[in-house]
């Protein structure tokens, strides 16, 4: 079936011309699938209570301060709805329902926590949005079995082109974002390779130099070209043993979730969108399924003014977003100015080394603050490398003192990082009283540049936070 790149169409023809509808079914049950995962991976490894119950503070995201873990148990309650909605959009159940429903969900679980920040959650809420907008329930779904007129065999171009579009957006801006002096130098996929050197038989290659720039640049060459492979048919059956290969290695040393197991289903959406019937027809020995459609048949469609001009806003904003992070001095992997929403994936490595210092301002007295003894550790680890993220926990003291002792006290912080293999450097202006500081999109002058251009040798030992501080009084 024709994927709609006949040339000397116009594009607004072209987008709106005819393809199977199977793809998309596909990826319907791939996303919902992973989803169902990932909730059962919530439950199974304690993640709701320790993410979302337990944390004294949830660091949120500007403007949705006011989005909330539910109360008590009822995390669990959600969590369990979720589950269900992401088994209805998998097996193609109340679709037009459970599929927004999901969305609206996912959106809220994404912004309850600022420190669980991923991009292939955020990639995930982008897709879920454009599932709302396509039937991908017309074809392998409870509906299109149980409601004849549900059914479908094609669907408009653009439905199949925005979702490959969305896909590519992390490879081609992910690949991009790796053109910098320390992915150029081996940093921090060292790092990342020494601490794998225990692993028996190949263990002791990752600390060879040409293992380390193999993996360096093969991931940012992979990035870059990885899309336009699958996109083109002759080099789409390699490309995909090469995108297996590629996830399956992160999968086994990076531990990245399920991003690596939910973009090898994913990419399948760059094959000819009738390929799961063609695999049905060989598994059937030939014969053509009864439940079949023909494809539909008719004049030259085309896409209209409205829709046309939306698909292009939306990808200039996709396309644009990214590139934010220029708005602001210095690399953002280092001060957090610009890093979310720009597909920044996997680029530093940092050790960190933070206390708080509380002030009362009319006696100058000051308690010591370690985040460690209110924090869960992988709050207190995610916070001490992000300085909005210690602003916040800064305001958090000061309204918890405030609470306790009704005076209104200042707060200071000193944080050291070691970025990527670098001396540790102050991250944080420590004269800085932070509970006084506002949110702004400005730069911030209280974070401290980074003071070395590349990356160095350093690395530190278990007790690394502690000594840090100890060696860097105030």
């Amino acid at each position: 079936m024709s994927q709609s790149h006949t040339p000397g169409i116009p594009l607004r023809e072209r987008l709106a011309q005819p393809v199977d509808v199977a793809a998309i079914a596909v990826f319907r049950i791939v996303f919902g699938l992973v989803l169902l995962w990932e909730v059962v991976r919530f439950f199974s490894y304690g993640w709701i209570r320790s993410y979302y119950i337990d944390p004294p503070v949830h660091f949120t995201y500007p403007g949705f301060a006011w989005v909330q873990p539910l109360p008590g148990e009822w995390m669990y309650g959600f969590f369990a709805v979720m589950g269900l909605l992401a088994l209805c959009v998998m097996v193609g159940f109340a679709y037009r329902l459970s599929m927004p429903l999901l969305t609206f969900g996912f959106w809220y679980w994404f912004l309850l926590e600022k420190a669980r920040y991923q991009n292939h959650f955020y990639l995930i809420g982008l897709l879920a949005l454009i599932l709302c907008c396509i039937p991908a329930h017309a074809a392998f779904s409870f509906d299109s079995w149980k409601k004849p007129e549900t059914r479908r065999s094609t669907v408009p171009a653009w439905m199949l082109w925005l979702l490959r579009f969305q896909i590519a957006i992390p490879f081609v801006y992910g690949g991009i974002a790796k053109i910098t002096p320390d992915w150029l130098r081996g940093e921090p996929m060292r790092i990342w390779l020494e601490e794998q050197a225990g692993l028996p038989v190949i263990g002791p290659w990752f600390t060879e130099e040409w293992v380390v720039y193999f993996f360096s640049y093969g991931g940012l060459i992979f990035d870059l070209v990885i899309i336009p492979l699958l996109i083109w048919r002759r080099t789409r059956v390699c490309a995909y043993c090469l995108a297996l290969a590629f996830n399956l290695t992160n999968s086994q040393l990076f531990h990245i979730g399920i991003f690596p197991w939910f973009l090898i289903g994913a990419t399948t959406i760059y094959f000819e969108p009738d390929w799961p019937r063609r695999v049905i027809r060989k598994l059937r020995g030939g014969i053509e399924s009864a439940n079949s459609i023909a494809p539909q048949t008719g004049g030259r469609p085309r896409l209209s003014r409205g829709l046309c001009g939306a698909l292009i806003v939306y990808a200039a904003l996709q396309c644009a977003i990214p590139f934010h992070h220029y708005l602001y001095p210095g690399p953002s992997v280092w001060s957090y100015e610009g890093e979310y929403f720009v597909w920044h994936m996997r680029l530093a490595t940092k050790i960190s080394g933070i206390r708080f210092h509380v002030t009362d301002p009319q006696t100058v007295q000051s308690v010591v603050h370690d985040p460690n003894e209110l924090l869960p550790l992988w709050q207190a680890d995610l916070m001490s490398v992000n300085p909005e993220m210690i602003r916040q926990y800064a305001h958090f003291l000061a309204e918890r003192s405030s609470g306790q002792s009704g005076k209104r006290v200042e707060v200071r912080a000193e944080v050291l990082n070691s970025l990527n293999g670098r001396e540790p450097q102050p991250l944080i202006d420590r004269q800085v009283d932070l509970a006084a500081i506002p949110f702004s999109i400005r730069p911030a002058d209280w974070i401290v540049p980074l003071e070395d251009p590349l990356p160095g040798t350093w690395r530190p030992d278990p007790a690394v936070a502690a000594r840090l501080l100890s060696e860097n009084p105030r």
